[in-house]
């Protein structure tokens, strides 16, 4: 039966919420929105229905969000071509502005109009104000196929956190706003780097010491050798599947962000799917949660 029209089944429903709203009530959770997880305008509305929730029963949102598919397609649309070496994109100087100017500007206050519209009240920010994420340049190693020999390749202006400094996050948090974070940063001589969405998320988990970092993807979790999803994980257990070759491809970065996060005092990090309806809430609010929990021990 479907509980909309059953208000019995729906007050069940919240008061078996009751405990685990407890359990976070006035803590800080982070949300990486990517930019597949985004999808159409449907779900990116319900999305912001969902951080409005959470902040309406007494939680701390804090939603960083990438745009790799924004960022392409706004490059296809200015004729500025993409370059990559060794899978990786290459981010000169014309790359960067459009990297800023979608990340920063037009995606960042989409996401921010969708919450207000949601009636949350939220503010877009990226990591140059108030100088909250300083970054470093990224190095990235690739090797030769043919003699199996490792080069350093340089892939522009792609950094990588170095610093946070949290003053404008303690000034929001705990007064009914709620962050929307571009990861975008600047460096200490004041150049603009573009930086992993993830791993911007969980250097701002680390700083904050957040309960929960919520990494939204587009597939269900960590999945074992049978392509099965695995609900937990410990830090052990991420370094042994890693080695084995249980994970591989992009889905190494995103653990070795939540090892990052795990080892600055985040309680825990879930790698789901952000496709999934009321992901965000499922995970925080029901026991069984909606992708893979991975923790210190």
């Amino acid at each position: 039966m479907d509980t909309t029209d059953d208000p019995h089944a729906t007050a069940r429903t919240i008061v078996q919420a009751l405990p685990f709203m407890q359990q976070y009530d006035d803590e800080i959770v982070v949300v990486k929105y990517g930019g597949h997880a985004m999808g159409d305008e449907d779900t990116a509305r319900s999305f912001a229905r969902d951080i409005v929730m959470l902040e309406q029963v007494g939680i701390n949102p804090i939603v960083v969000h990438g745009g790799g598919p924004q960022i392409s397609a706004m490059l296809k649309k200015l004729g500025v071509d993409s370059e990559f070496v060794g899978g990786y994109r290459v981010t000169d100087a014309k790359t960067v502005e459009v990297v800023e100017m979608v990340l920063a500007g037009s995606l960042n206050k989409q996401i921010v109009g969708y919450i207000n519209n949601a009636g949350g009240k939220a503010v877009g920010l990226c990591g140059k104000d108030g100088d909250m994420v300083k970054a470093v340049k990224a190095t990235r190693t690739v090797k030769d196929p043919d003699s199996n020999i490792e080069k350093v390749i340089d892939i522009g202006f792609v950094g990588e956190p170095d610093k946070v400094d949290t003053k404008i996050l303690d000034t929001i948090l705990g007064r009914e706003i709620i962050p929307v974070l571009a990861p975008v940063c600047t460096s200490d001589s004041g150049q603009t780097y573009n930086v992993n969405a993830d791993t911007f998320a969980g250097a701002i988990a680390g700083a904050v010491q957040a309960k929960r970092l919520l990494l939204l993807t587009d597939v269900p979790g960590v999945l074992d050798k049978q392509k099965q999803l695995i609900p937990k994980l410990t830090a052990q257990d991420c370094r042994r599947l890693i080695d084995d070759g249980t994970v591989t491809g992009g889905m190494i970065p995103k653990i070795e962000t939540c090892l990052y996060a795990i080892e600055r005092g985040v309680e825990g990090v879930v790698i789901m799917d952000g496709k999934v309806p009321h992901a965000v809430l499922l995970e925080l609010f029901t026991e069984h949660g909606a992708g893979t929990l991975i923790t210190r021990d």
